[in-house]
Protein backbone atom coordinates (compact mmCIF):
# COMPACT_ATOMS: atom_id res chain seq x y z
CA UNK A 1 0.00 0.00 0.00
CA UNK A 2 1.29 3.50 -1.02
CA UNK A 3 2.07 5.68 1.93
CA UNK A 4 -0.40 8.74 1.87
CA UNK A 5 0.66 12.69 1.75
CA UNK A 6 0.39 15.06 5.02
CA UNK A 7 -0.35 18.46 3.59
CA UNK A 8 0.32 21.90 5.39
CA UNK A 9 -2.36 23.90 3.87
CA UNK A 10 -2.45 28.04 4.58
CA UNK A 11 -5.36 29.55 5.35
CA UNK A 12 -4.65 33.38 5.26
CA UNK A 13 -5.62 35.57 7.29
CA UNK A 14 -9.17 34.52 7.85
CA UNK A 15 -11.17 34.49 4.64
CA UNK A 16 -12.10 31.86 2.18
CA UNK A 17 -11.54 34.31 -0.74
CA UNK A 18 -8.27 35.10 0.25
CA UNK A 19 -7.23 31.29 0.05
CA UNK A 20 -5.19 30.14 -3.18
CA UNK A 21 -6.98 27.75 -5.21
CA UNK A 22 -4.24 25.01 -4.52
CA UNK A 23 -5.46 25.05 -0.90
CA UNK A 24 -9.22 25.48 -1.93
CA UNK A 25 -8.34 22.08 -4.22
CA UNK A 26 -6.70 20.44 -1.48
CA UNK A 27 -9.72 21.48 1.62
CA UNK A 28 -12.21 20.71 -0.58
CA UNK A 29 -10.96 17.06 -1.93
CA UNK A 30 -9.82 16.01 1.53
CA UNK A 31 -10.62 12.83 2.99
CA UNK A 32 -9.84 13.57 6.36
CA UNK A 33 -8.64 17.02 8.18
CA UNK A 34 -6.84 18.11 11.15
CA UNK A 35 -6.89 21.08 12.40
CA UNK A 36 -5.56 22.97 16.15
CA UNK A 37 -7.85 24.36 18.51
CA UNK A 38 -8.50 25.08 22.17
CA UNK A 39 -10.18 22.41 24.11
CA UNK A 40 -14.19 23.64 23.78
CA UNK A 41 -13.54 25.74 21.06
CA UNK A 42 -14.50 25.52 17.55
CA UNK A 43 -10.99 26.68 16.85
CA UNK A 44 -10.37 29.82 13.98
CA UNK A 45 -8.87 27.33 11.23
CA UNK A 46 -12.05 25.07 11.28
CA UNK A 47 -14.77 28.11 11.39
CA UNK A 48 -12.59 29.69 8.33
CA UNK A 49 -13.20 26.50 6.13
CA UNK A 50 -17.06 26.55 7.11
CA UNK A 51 -18.89 25.23 4.08
CA UNK A 52 -15.81 24.03 2.31
CA UNK A 53 -15.24 20.37 3.63
CA UNK A 54 -16.46 17.61 1.52
CA UNK A 55 -19.28 15.34 2.42
CA UNK A 56 -18.20 12.59 4.55
CA UNK A 57 -14.66 13.91 5.45
CA UNK A 58 -12.80 12.74 8.48
CA UNK A 59 -12.22 15.88 11.07
CA UNK A 60 -9.14 15.25 13.16
CA UNK A 61 -9.56 18.33 15.90
CA UNK A 62 -5.91 18.25 17.77
CA UNK A 63 -6.53 20.30 20.91
CA UNK A 64 -3.58 22.22 23.09
CA UNK A 65 -3.35 20.44 26.48
CA UNK A 66 -2.27 24.47 27.52
CA UNK A 67 -2.41 28.08 25.92
CA UNK A 68 -1.80 30.92 28.36
CA UNK A 69 -3.08 28.77 31.65
CA UNK A 70 0.69 28.36 32.84
CA UNK A 71 4.01 30.75 31.43
CA UNK A 72 5.58 29.64 28.48
CA UNK A 73 8.79 29.44 30.62
CA UNK A 74 7.36 27.11 32.94
CA UNK A 75 9.09 23.51 31.92
CA UNK A 76 5.87 21.84 31.75
CA UNK A 77 4.69 23.89 28.65
CA UNK A 78 7.17 22.17 26.75
CA UNK A 79 7.06 18.69 28.26
CA UNK A 80 3.12 19.06 27.91
CA UNK A 81 3.19 20.50 24.44
CA UNK A 82 6.13 18.31 23.05
CA UNK A 83 3.73 15.32 24.01
CA UNK A 84 1.02 16.65 22.46
CA UNK A 85 2.59 17.36 19.42
CA UNK A 86 4.22 13.55 19.53
CA UNK A 87 0.41 12.21 19.83
CA UNK A 88 -0.62 13.98 16.77
CA UNK A 89 2.36 13.01 14.99
CA UNK A 90 1.28 9.26 15.72
CA UNK A 91 -2.11 9.83 14.99
CA UNK A 92 -1.53 11.56 11.47
CA UNK A 93 1.29 8.57 10.55
CA UNK A 94 -1.80 6.23 11.52
CA UNK A 95 -3.69 7.84 8.90
CA UNK A 96 -1.19 7.71 6.45
CA UNK A 97 0.46 4.42 6.51
CA UNK A 98 -3.19 3.24 5.53
CA UNK A 99 -2.72 4.68 2.52
CA UNK A 100 -4.49 7.86 3.03
CA UNK A 101 -4.14 11.72 2.64
CA UNK A 102 -4.51 14.28 5.54
CA UNK A 103 -4.82 18.07 5.36
CA UNK A 104 -3.25 20.11 8.12
CA UNK A 105 -5.45 23.04 8.59
CA UNK A 106 -3.52 26.50 9.02
CA UNK A 107 -4.07 29.99 10.12
CA UNK A 108 -1.86 32.18 7.47
CA UNK A 109 1.11 30.67 6.31
CA UNK A 110 2.54 27.35 7.62
CA UNK A 111 6.05 28.13 8.26
CA UNK A 112 5.68 31.53 9.85
CA UNK A 113 4.62 30.93 13.82
CA UNK A 114 2.31 28.32 13.28
CA UNK A 115 1.80 25.35 15.06
CA UNK A 116 2.26 23.20 11.82
CA UNK A 117 6.11 23.93 12.18
CA UNK A 118 6.51 21.62 15.38
CA UNK A 119 4.32 18.50 13.32
CA UNK A 120 7.02 19.28 10.39
CA UNK A 121 10.08 18.65 12.21
CA UNK A 122 8.87 15.71 13.74
CA UNK A 123 7.40 14.78 10.34
CA UNK A 124 10.44 15.05 8.00
CA UNK A 125 11.46 11.53 7.23
CA UNK A 126 9.18 9.45 8.27
CA UNK A 127 5.79 10.55 6.25
CA UNK A 128 5.76 12.44 2.69
CA UNK A 129 5.09 16.18 2.99
CA UNK A 130 3.37 19.42 1.11
CA UNK A 131 3.34 22.66 2.08
CA UNK A 132 1.09 25.42 0.73
CA UNK A 133 1.77 28.78 1.75
CA UNK A 134 -0.71 30.99 2.49
CA UNK A 135 -1.46 34.89 3.02
CA UNK A 136 -0.30 35.99 5.83
CA UNK A 137 -1.58 37.66 8.69
CA UNK A 138 0.61 40.83 8.54
CA UNK A 139 0.44 41.52 5.11
CA UNK A 140 -3.66 41.56 5.81
CA UNK A 141 -3.33 43.91 8.42
CA UNK A 142 -1.09 46.32 6.54
CA UNK A 143 -3.30 46.15 3.65
CA UNK A 144 -5.95 46.94 5.85
CA UNK A 145 -4.20 50.20 6.85
CA UNK A 146 -4.19 51.53 3.31
CA UNK A 147 -0.04 52.26 3.84
CA UNK A 148 2.82 51.08 2.30
CA UNK A 149 4.29 49.33 5.16
CA UNK A 150 8.34 49.49 3.44
CA UNK A 151 9.37 51.95 0.98
CA UNK A 152 13.08 51.45 -0.72
CA UNK A 153 15.50 50.16 2.34
CA UNK A 154 13.43 50.29 4.90
CA UNK A 155 14.33 47.49 7.20
CA UNK A 156 11.25 45.42 8.96
CA UNK A 157 11.22 43.63 12.10
CA UNK A 158 8.44 41.20 12.93
CA UNK A 159 8.71 41.07 16.70
CA UNK A 160 6.65 38.93 19.17
CA UNK A 161 4.82 41.12 22.26
CA UNK A 162 6.17 38.26 24.42
CA UNK A 163 9.28 39.56 24.20
CA UNK A 164 10.67 41.32 27.22
CA UNK A 165 10.35 44.72 27.38
CA UNK A 166 13.86 45.80 27.00
CA UNK A 167 13.99 43.31 23.62
CA UNK A 168 11.06 45.17 22.83
CA UNK A 169 12.15 48.70 23.28
CA UNK A 170 15.34 48.25 21.62
CA UNK A 171 13.96 46.60 18.27
CA UNK A 172 11.39 49.45 17.86
CA UNK A 173 13.60 51.90 18.35
CA UNK A 174 16.18 50.30 16.30
CA UNK A 175 13.59 49.74 12.92
CA UNK A 176 12.31 51.53 10.15
CA UNK A 177 9.52 49.23 10.01
CA UNK A 178 7.48 47.04 12.64
CA UNK A 179 4.78 44.20 13.13
CA UNK A 180 4.13 42.88 16.39
CA UNK A 181 2.28 40.09 17.08
CA UNK A 182 0.58 38.17 19.56
CA UNK A 183 -0.30 40.99 22.15
CA UNK A 184 -3.32 39.52 24.28
CA UNK A 185 -1.72 40.37 27.90
CA UNK A 186 1.31 42.08 26.78
CA UNK A 187 -0.66 45.38 26.12
CA UNK A 188 0.50 47.26 28.74
CA UNK A 189 4.41 46.11 27.99
CA UNK A 190 3.90 47.02 24.60
CA UNK A 191 3.11 50.42 25.60
CA UNK A 192 5.31 51.24 27.59
CA UNK A 193 8.28 49.86 24.93
CA UNK A 194 6.43 52.24 22.62
CA UNK A 195 7.14 55.34 24.88
CA UNK A 196 10.50 54.44 25.65
CA UNK A 197 11.55 54.35 22.03
CA UNK A 198 9.92 57.47 21.29
CA UNK A 199 7.41 55.81 18.82
CA UNK A 200 3.89 54.82 20.05
CA UNK A 201 2.35 58.45 17.67
CA UNK A 202 3.90 55.99 14.91
CA UNK A 203 1.85 53.00 15.77
CA UNK A 204 -1.44 51.60 14.58
CA UNK A 205 -3.69 48.56 16.02
CA UNK A 206 -5.42 46.42 13.16
CA UNK A 207 -7.70 44.33 14.75
CA UNK A 208 -9.60 40.91 12.51
CA UNK A 209 -7.68 42.35 9.27
CA UNK A 210 -9.30 40.69 6.52
CA UNK A 211 -12.27 39.33 8.89
CA UNK A 212 -15.73 41.06 8.24
CA UNK A 213 -15.20 42.55 11.97
CA UNK A 214 -12.02 44.85 11.27
CA UNK A 215 -10.96 47.62 12.62
CA UNK A 216 -7.86 50.02 12.03
CA UNK A 217 -7.49 52.38 14.79
CA UNK A 218 -4.26 54.82 16.13
CA UNK A 219 -2.36 52.99 18.87
CA UNK A 220 -2.91 56.14 21.07
CA UNK A 221 -6.39 55.59 21.21
CA UNK A 222 -6.67 51.92 22.22
CA UNK A 223 -7.53 51.16 26.09
CA UNK A 224 -8.65 48.16 28.10
CA UNK A 225 -8.06 44.74 26.48
CA UNK A 226 -7.19 44.23 22.64
CA UNK A 227 -8.74 41.00 21.01
CA UNK A 228 -6.08 38.05 20.22
CA UNK A 229 -6.37 38.68 16.26
CA UNK A 230 -4.34 41.94 16.64
CA UNK A 231 -1.47 42.87 15.13
CA UNK A 232 0.69 46.43 15.93
CA UNK A 233 2.24 48.17 12.68
CA UNK A 234 4.30 51.07 12.29
CA UNK A 235 5.02 51.99 8.63
CA UNK A 236 8.07 52.62 6.91
CA UNK A 237 9.21 55.71 5.63
CA UNK A 238 12.48 55.07 3.41
CA UNK A 239 13.43 56.36 -0.15
CA UNK A 240 11.83 56.57 -2.74
CA UNK A 241 11.52 58.68 -6.05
Amino acid sequence: MTQGTIYGVGLGPGSQDLMSVRADRLIRQASHVAYFRKKGRTGHARSIVEGLLAEGAVELPMEYPVTTEIPFDDPRYNELLSAFYARSVAQLIEITDAGRDVVVLCEGDPFFYGSFMHLYTRLQGRVALSVVPGITGMSAAWTASARPVTWGDDVLTVAMGTLPEDALAERIAQTDALVVMKIGRQLDKLRRALARAGREDEAWLIEYAAMPQERVVPFTEVSGSVPYFSILLIHGNGRRP
